[in-house]
């Protein structure tokens, strides 16, 4: 299993997600709850995307917030 960085930020309308290592992966909901859920769904719709088209999926890279 990898384990992926996932940055999620309040937005003006609740929350905004997205995921460095695959770009284009994001998602936005009115909660914190809601939007973890729909960036999960996004991840998985994503690489099993990525892994149909013959495309290699990204390591996990380390990312330092400071």
């Amino acid at each position: 299993m990898r384990w992926f960085t996932v940055f999620i930020e309040p937005a003006a309308t609740g929350y905004s997600a997205h995921l460095p290592d695959v770009p284009s992966c994001i998602a936005a909901g009115s909660t914190l709850d809601e939007t973890r859920q729909l960036m999960k769904g996004a991840i998985e719709f994503h690489i099993e995307g990525m892994r149909l088209q013959g495309e290699t999926v990204p390591e996990p890279a380390r990312h330092v917030v400071s």
